[in-house]
């Protein structure tokens, strides 16, 4: 089936067959014309024998004059019968044994050889007697009624054109012959450079662009491999190109912090990147689905795009995420062939927002209560409700100190601002771990006897030496974490604070017998303004409130030591707390 698909086969069996057509045309034309030919040679022949044998009999010859003559003229194959107007009639025989000769009677009885004799005209004929076909020709006489009949077998006549048959088939033969070799040779000359450019084509369809195709000939062939040449290298170039810019699309694309989806009129995904693979994901996971399904959100979306033409925009939570979604049309001329929709993360951003308003909201109640308790006792003195000083003095002192609370709550505010801005300033310098923490217990001591709690100091496994802390920030955050110890652990309870330190870290761990925190509360005590007590409600004399930022103060200054700090609690069995400090901040 190859065979026949080849342009070299069709080429040559074209030009094999309108030659091999216009041969048989021509062989059989002139196959008529040669036999024609031949009839009409032996015919005019034999009648130029019977003219002169006509002749001779008219001038009045001898007989055997008139036989010599006659056997003279005559061809070989030729038989010679005289008919004189008397009812005689003599012979000249042929030399061909395997003829039988033919009687007057037969052409007496002829119609058309009968009229030579009757009506004195000339007849050419072709007949047939006992199964063999014959020509014959009549002469009339002029002198008396009569006629000189000439006749030989056909089979002379066709001898000849036997011959001449064998020659134009021959010669038919050989032009085939000559036409095949000369149209195989034209047709593959012609298509040689054009199964180059073939083999060529496939290569450049697999990729392969440096192939070049060979000019051999100046003509339009040639001019077709200049610029399939041509074609090549410009090809090569724009692929480069469209690689270069896809490379690029996909690095911008990787590099981007929103996901990026890209969708066919089918609802076909044809691009994602990290950050959008990760959300469907995470939705296919959310909703059940396959993973070529698009979540409904993303189906009702794109279907009000696509049918109102214009950009459309939602918002959507996901694993407890929230993402803003926008999704353009993308055009085709006048047509839309899909759309591109991009994901934000607008999580860190909705947090952040509520952080604000949280921060505001606490805020105002931490700085309300105490300007309130300072307005009421300051009108309180003002008023002269307290009349005597010593009522006065009491008044004063709790205004003084909830001015106090006020100022350690914008300076702790202040703090904590600037630790999470990251412009915290540590000053390290070489600290004894246990001689600073032996200082911070010893200072708890008279606090905790005075609470009826047993405070206890342990430590193991650290190597001699110092280490190299902030030791007013370390210091810092071990106070808050003793001072919610010791408030919040009842009489006769105790708290522990044990040392432990390795090669390649050293951890503080401050564990009491209080109250403990509930499960839900765990995941927000590092944050701002965080406090067990949900009332946020505070007598004059409760001293056991604070502000709720040490936590979040302490948990920045161990991050800021590139430590960490967790927490562990079982609500009315205690809490304990760890602070780790890495290798870094240890000396060698």
């Amino acid at each position: 089936m190859m065979f026949w698909r080849s342009v070299v086969v069709k080429l040559w069996f074209t030009i094999l067959l309108l030659v091999c057509f216009v041969l048989i045309i021509l062989t059989v034309l002139l196959l008529q014309f040669f036999e024609n030919f031949h009839v009409n040679k032996a015919e005019e022949e034999m009648l130029r024998t019977a003219t002169v044998v006509s002749t001779l009999i008219d001038s009045e010859q001898r007989q055997d004059i008139i036989l010599s003559t006659t056997d003279t003229v005559k061809s070989a194959s030729s038989h010679v019968l005289v008919v004189r107007g008397n009812g005689q009639s003599w012979k000249a025989e042929s030399d061909s044994g395997d003829f039988k000769e033919l009687q007057k009677q037969w052409f007496e009885q002829d119609e058309e050889l009968a009229r030579v004799i009757s009506g004195g005209t000339e007849v050419k004929k072709v007949a047939s007697a006992d199964g063999r076909k014959f020509l014959a020709v009549g002469s009339p006489l002029s002198g008396d009624s009569g006629a000189v009949f000439v006749y030989k077998p056909l089979d002379s006549v066709e001898e000849t054109t036997q011959q001449t048959t064998k020659t134009v088939f021959l010669g038919a033969g050989i032009a085939i012959v000559l036409t095949t070799i000369f149209a195989f040779f034209l047709s593959t000359r012609i298509t040689a450079p054009l199964m180059k450019m073939r083999k060529g084509a496939f290569e450049l369809s697999e990729g392969e662009f440096h192939t070049k195709i060979p000019i051999i000939t100046h003509d339009e062939i040639g001019e077709l491999a200049i610029a399939f040449n041509r074609m090549g290298r410009q090809l090569k170039q724009n692929i480069d190109a469209l690689n270069q810019e896809k490379e690029q699309l996909s690095g911008v694309l990787k590099s981007m912090a929103d996901g990026v989806i890209t969708l066919n009129h089918k609802r076909k995904i044809l691009v994602t990147n990290p950050p959008a693979k990760q959300l469907l994901q995470s939705w296919r996971y959310e909703e059940g689905l396959e993973e070529e399904e698009l979540p409904s959100p993303l189906h009702e979306l794109f279907e009000s795009v696509i049918t109102e033409e214009r950009e459309a925009m939602t918002e959507v939570t996901v694993q407890g995420r929230n993402w803003v979604i926008i999704m353009t049309p993308l055009y085709s001329n006048t047509t839309i062939r899909g759309v591109v929709a991009v994901l934000r993360d607008m999580t860190e951003e909705r947090r952040l927002d509520k952080l604000r308003k949280d921060f505001l909201a606490n805020v105002s109640h931490e700085l309300r209560t105490p300007i309130s308790m300072m307005r009421g006792y300051s009108e309180a003195i003002v008023d002269e409700v307290a009349t005597t000083k010593e009522e006065k003095n009491e008044l004063a002192q709790i205004i003084l100190e909830e001015s106090e609370r006020m100022g350690r709550l914008v300076n702790e505010l202040l703090d904590l601002a600037r630790m999470e801005s990251g412009n915290i300033q540590l000053h390290k310098e070489p600290v004894d771990v246990n001689l600073f923490l032996d200082r911070i217990v010893n200072k708890f001591q008279g606090v905790a006897e005075e609470t009826g709690v047993k405070l206890l100091h342990e430590r193991s496994g650290l190597p001699a030496g110092t280490v190299s802390i902030d030791s007013d920030r370390i210091e810092q955050v071990v106070t808050n974490l003793l001072d919610n110890a010791i408030r919040h652990t009842a009489e006769n309870g105790s708290v522990h604070v044990h040392l432990h330190g390795g090669e390649d870290h050293f951890e503080i761990k401050v564990e009491d017998t209080g109250a403990g925190i509930p499960e839900e509360d765990l995941p927000f005590i590092f944050e701002r303004f965080y406090k067990g007590d949900k009332s946020r409600k505070r007598s004059p004399s409760e001293e056991k409130q604070g502000t709720g930022l040490g936590l979040a103060i302490a948990k920045n200054i161990v991050e800021a030591h590139k430590g960490k700090i967790s927490v562990q609690s079982k609500e009315g069995e205690g809490t304990t707390f760890y602070i780790y400090l890495p290798v870094e901040n240890l000396p060698k």
